[in-house]
């Protein structure tokens, strides 16, 4: 046994010895740590190193229906000197005609304004590591005309900031290229080096690269600054604030691979063979003409990504000429007998591989570059849908924005995976990102875990939504903002479509509009042919030039009808008659599908009464919602009012069996946007709330989207005092088609799920305390079961953490969930006891959360109330101290419970 450890270990030791060689060749440094932080108090008091100038906005009122129509932009004009020429250059790489690329000015912005010199004493800034959200800590704003209101989540996010960090060379650098790699700052990010004003990036969900060779020095320090300057009123969301993603320091060779310069395509899939045609791009930055060989080896990848010992075939090696600097693009072919496919869970299995390319000058390796990919095969067939290795994937997706609750924008790996599994646990299969580039990593994490994904550009072109959106910069920046996100992602699997806008002004504008679509549609066809490309239709009918400018119709909540309630007849609001059969007649040879859905809502926990006949119906006092504690029933029948509850939406998705499937508005609750009721922080909408906790509407979609699940969902809770002999509905979710409900022991009949029924409804139950049964049926046998029971007092905490280890890197995170109990361990459904939390060794409490919209208590407090009888500790071990570690939860009334979690 012994013998064998050994071997396996040496064979591990020169399998990571082998890949290691790149760092002589290329070097991609984290830059996340150490950096100083300043925020100037007001925008009033900022520099005046501006992009450009801005439109004045007056009288913006964010409290509007989220399907309002988009307006013209605002002209203005300004003789204030501004940066944007010197910026301009950085998107060069992705604009596709020579002509129309920018020259950079003489000169260089800044160059002596303090914060961007060497010399500059910045003791007395703050220091932060990366990804950072200076916004999230709070305090959130309260009050009617906030500065920043419930649309954008009423924290701080809008402000002028800058960064600071130095570093050093080693001498091994001497002859090297240094880039600096941004994956996302929020937002007008401009950076310094040394002085120089090297270049930048508007838009704040964007990743890009600056070339600081020019720049650098190759002997003592480097001093980089960074402003950003995030305007208010410029998102529909929270938008976060900062250099919320990861930066990094990229060394490499003057001739190496380009940045994203890789493209993998598969074609002729099938369990036995895979025809991979693989498109290599080298920049050249010597000054003469070299004899390059390059040679592209397949690996397969682990389920965590790791490279496998041995190769499972190899490309022709490519021997060619290579000019000097100007990017060289080399094509190879091959064919692989028995791939290992990549597809969606749970029916299928996400198989990767990696191609490592290798460079070579005379014998020298100059570089060497990973790509990781995946092999499958994707068809879209109008009358069934989404087809992935020969079968048809009906979409059972969630609408995802990018926050991470209580961590803000400020991304992190194992908080977005747990977004992620507990979706999986619902029974997604898809996310749709709204409405922007997401985080590189998460496309890695949607690649290991098998989901399949609609990779979405703009939430606005031309016509803006907010006064100071993405509108401002689009006529300059659309093209390099849609090749860049293509550029960057086009290899990953688990990207099934582009999405080139949501709900944008120009569906109003005829053909005018349909011709910007089709301009953005072939800007990514450029990029990549293969995947089909469309944007979110709200407004456009079935006869509009701009639907049909699309590869596929995507329409968002059309399908089930918009507000045909006799309420909204004469309004002006958008108003649409059930649409999946008109579009199917219009468009037959197109795949049709639902990108928003629903947009339902609920407070978890919260019910409200009367309860409404109704399958589907809007929020007013009365009606599913309380405009004077700001909840909405978690009966979960209640919709904004352009939507539909998830009753409605599976309806039609039965009855039209040939829509490819839906995304629900949305998985997670999100920080912004806070409909019905802007006075609050965070949506309502999520079938999981912003703390990770299940709402009701979590099982509705889970007995549809997992029918081979035993499960049955009793709501509401049983602990009402004061309704005795009141009645008091009880609905059941359950993935059987039959259910029998007692109350304490006795029957209240046994019901029968009919067509188109998604729950079955028990609305003549009389309350008395006790004990509430429901016992699930499928096909006439017993399928499973679930009891509730009324509680007793709080009189105790009860303490849960998601993982029992942790990883010891600063990074990595635990979610620890306490819920109130009565004596005899039960989870009292309506307490709201003060919780705090404590920690007791290596590791780091950084926020708290309890899922209530309306709470205004600022994350990181260690002291929160619980919400429903939950409350959420997120803890984070310290970096490079493994061990262990406890959280300790205590009560206001002294009850307290522990937890304790290893670190490695």
């Amino acid at each position: 046994m012994k013998s064998i450890i050994s071997k396996l270990l040496l064979v591990s030791i020169l399998i990571t010895n082998a890949f290691d060689t790149q760092a002589q060749q290329r070097e991609r440094i984290s830059l996340n740590e150490g950096w100083k932080f300043f925020k100037y108090e007001t925008m009033a008091e900022a520099d005046n190193l501006k992009y450009d100038s801005r439109p004045l906005v007056e009288g913006f009122n964010d409290n509007k229906a989220a399907d309002a129509k988009p307006t013209d932009a605002v002209r203005h004009s300004s003789k204030q000197r501004v940066l944007k020429p010197w910026i301009m250059p950085t998107g060069n790489a992705f604009i596709r005609q020579p002509e129309r690329r920018y020259s950079r000015p003489e000169g260089s912005p800044g160059h002596d304004f303090p914060f961007v010199q060497k010399n500059f004493d910045d003791s007395g800034w703050k220091t932060v590591n990366l990804p950072h959200d200076w916004a999230i800590k709070g305090p959130f704003f309260s009050g009617e005309n906030p500065e920043v209101g419930g649309g954008m989540g009423r924290l701080p996010s809008h402000g002028v900031a800058w960064y600071r960090k130095s570093f050093s060379l080693d001498e091994s650098d001497s002859q090297k290229q240094i880039y600096l790699d941004i994956d996302g700052a929020m937002s007008y990010s401009m950076v310094w080096l040394n002085g120089h004003l090297v270049g930048g990036w508007p838009y704040g969900y964007s990743s890009y690269r600056l070339d600081l060779t020019p720049y650098i020095k190759r002997s003592g320090t480097n001093q980089l600054a960074i402003r950003l300057d995030n305007p208010p009123k410029s998102s529909r969301w929270y938008p976060g604030a900062g250099i919320y993603r990861n930066v990094w320091l990229v060394k490499t060779n003057s001739v190496h691979v380009s940045h994203w310069g890789t493209q993998i395509r598969t074609s002729n899939v099938s369990e036995k063979s895979a025809d991979i045609t693989l498109t290599v791009s080298i920049d050249d930055k010597l000054e003469s003409s070299n004899q390059l060989t390059i040679t592209n080896t397949l690996y397969r990848l682990d389920n965590k990504g790791r490279i496998e010992s041995e190769p499972v075939s190899s490309f022709p090696k490519a021997t060619a000429q290579s000019d000097d600097n100007k990017s060289n693009v080399w094509t190879s072919r091959l064919t692989l007998k028995n791939p290992k496919l990549w597809g969606p869970r749970p029916t299928q299995t996400p198989h990767r591989y990696a191609v490592i390319t290798k460079v070579f000058e005379q014998g020298d390796l100059l570089d060497q570059y990973k790509t990781d990919f995946g092999i499958r095969d994707l068809k879209f067939d109008p009358d069934k849908g989404v087809i992935v290795n020969n079968e048809h994937i009906r979409l059972q997706g969630v609408n995802q924005h990018h926050d991470l609750g209580a961590l803000g924008a400020a991304f992190n790996t194992r908080a977005a995976e747990r977004q992620l599994q507990l979706l999986q646990e619902m029974g997604v299969n898809a996310i749709r990102i709204d409405h922007n580039p997401p985080a590189p990593e998460l496309l890695s994490l949607t690649d290991r875990m098998g989901i399949l994904v609609l990779n979405e550009s703009f939430d606005s072109w031309y016509k803006k939504k907010t006064p100071l959106d993405f509108h401002l910069i689009f006529e300059d920046w659309h093209e390099q903002d849609l090749r860049a996100l293509v550029r960057r992602d086009r290899n990953h699997p688990s990207v099934i479509m582009w999405y080139i806008g949501n709900e944008v002004g120009e569906q109003y504008t005829g053909q005018e509009g349909a011709d910007i679509a089709l301009r953005l549609k072939e800007i990514v066809k450029q990029e990549d042919p293969e995947r089909p490309v469309t944007a979110s239709m709200n407004w456009a009918k079935a006869d509009f030039p701009f639907s049909a400018a699309m590869d596929l119709i995507s329409l968002n909540y059309q399908g089930e009808g918009i507000r045909q309630r006799p309420e909204f007849e004469g309004t002006e609001r958008i108003r649409t008659p059930p649409s999946y059969p008109v579009f199917r007649e219009a468009h037959p040879d197109k795949v049709i599908l639902s990108s928003e859905t629903a947009s339902a809502f609920s407070s978890r926990g919260i019910y409200l009464f009367p309860v409404t006949s109704e399958s589907s119906a809007p929020v007013r006092d009365g009606l599913g919602g309380d405009s004077s504690t700001h909840h909405v029933s978690a009966y979960e029948l209640h919709a904004v009012d352009f939507g539909s509850s998830a009753d409605k939406v599976f309806k039609y998705m039965d009855k039209y069996p040939y829509v490819a499937g839906q995304f629900v508005w949305n998985g997670w609750d999100y920080l912004g946007e806070p409909t019905p009721y802007y006075s609050s922080r965070s949506s309502y909408s999520g079938m999981i709330d912003l703390a990770g906790f299940k709402k009701d509407r979590f099982y509705i979609y889970q007995s549809q989207w997992r029918p081979e699940l035993p499960m049955v969902h009793i709501l509401p809770h049983w602990n009402w005092s004061g309704r005795e002999g009141k009645t008091t509905p009880v609905h059941i979710f359950t993935s059987g088609d039959e259910v029998e409900l007692f109350i304490n022991g006795k029957s209240q009949g046994r019901e029968k799920k009919e067509q188109y029924e998604y729950r079955l409804r028990f609305d003549d139950v009389v309350y008395e305390p006790g004990e509430v049964k429901a016992v699930a049926y499928k096909d006439g046998k017993a399928w499973a079961k679930q009891v509730i029971e009324t509680t007793g007092k709080a009189a105790g905490l009860k303490i849960i953490s998601d993982r029992d280890v942790i990883d010891a890197d600063g990074k990595d995170l635990a979610f620890i969930t306490v819920e109130v109990t009565d004596k005899q361990g039960r989870t009292v459904p309506q307490a709201t006891n003060e919780v705090t939390f404590s920690v007791n060794g290596n590791a780091t409490i950084i926020a708290t959360d309890n899922g209530d919209p309306t709470n205004f208590t600022p994350f990181p407090s260690v002291t929160r109330k619980a919400f429903s009888g939950k409350v959420l500790a997120i803890v984070k071990a310290n970096k490079g101290e493994p061990g262990h570690f406890t959280v300790t939860a205590t009560s206001a009334e002294g009850w307290s419970a522990t937890s304790s979690i290893d670190t490695r």
